[in-house]
């Protein structure tokens, strides 16, 4: 099954997101609103080797042993793709969900100016919080671009998977992939510590073990930045203190303030 095309009609009409999933048309997603691109109803089949032919050896190795898999394509001249790839009802399913090729900046997204602030600061912790869908990996990815457009620093990103490719402007910008480029988000945020960054950015804070490895970024001088999924602040800190046994949680809240 031929996906550029339909890659090609994601671009065109503004949409965010693909659906695969047997015994139904290609549906997609324009301004909130899913309809069917065509009416011919996939197969099993059809489906599984749409999604096998996105993936490289690795993530087919991994999809196999894990029944599910995240990762990017880039395809030239459209642009970036996230793809999200699993079983449902026994048959394989996707979502594909489109990012733009062009860089996000913090103006255009039309964000409040402290953002500007928040991303120059020399040390600390920034969580970036919301709903699925509500931009918090393009917000992270505009502070990034305004960083690297300031000061001349060493970044490191660590993704599942990477969505915007950042050049090297002032800064040197090393995007590292779950999957790809390290094992876990324990092991290469481990590794980071080694390699003077100024900046961490963290994909996504999913458990205790990659908190504990933001916290002790924040409080040896270095910036980390992450999403975390939660609706607001007093639902994140519920979150963060939730993580830990209640022996822990009044030192936790210490290390926050």
């Amino acid at each position: 099954m031929n996906t550029k095309p339909l890659f090609k009609l994601m671009v065109e009409k503004n949409a965010s997101d693909l659906f695969f999933t047997t015994y139904a048309p290609v549906k997609i997603k324009i301004e909130g609103r899913i309809m069917s691109v065509n009416k011919i109803e996939l197969t099993p089949k059809m489906v599984k080797q749409a999604a096998l032919g996105l993936m490289n050896e690795e993530q087919i190795e991994f999809f196999n042993k894990n029944l599910e898999v995240d990762f990017a394509i880039s395809e030239p001249g459209l642009g970036r793709f996230r793809a999200n790839v699993f079983h449902q009802r026994g048959n394989v399913a996707m979502v594909l969900r489109y990012v733009t090729s062009e860089m996000p900046r913090l103006d255009d997204l039309g964000l409040p100016l402290v953002l500007k602030d928040l991303a120059m600061i020399k040390r600390g912790l920034i969580l970036m919080v919301g709903a699925t869908g509500s931009g918090k990996s393009t917000t992270l990815a505009a502070m990034i671009n305004h960083r690297n457009e300031k000061v001349s620093e060493h970044i490191i990103t660590i993704e599942d998977p990477i969505e915007f490719l950042h050049p090297n402007l002032k800064c040197i910008i090393n995007q590292r992939e779950l999957g790809l480029d390290t094992k876990s988000y324990e092991i290469a945020l481990r590794s980071a510590m080694r390699a003077a960054p100024d900046v961490i950015q963290i994909g996504e804070i999913r458990d205790r073990t990659t908190m504990d490895a933001a916290l002790t970024l924040a409080g040896t001088g270095h910036l980390a930045i992450a999403t975390l999924h939660a609706n607001n602040a007093p639902e994140t800190l519920d979150r963060i203190i939730n993580m830990y046994p209640v022996e822990q949680q009044s030192q936790i809240f210490m290390d926050l303030s």
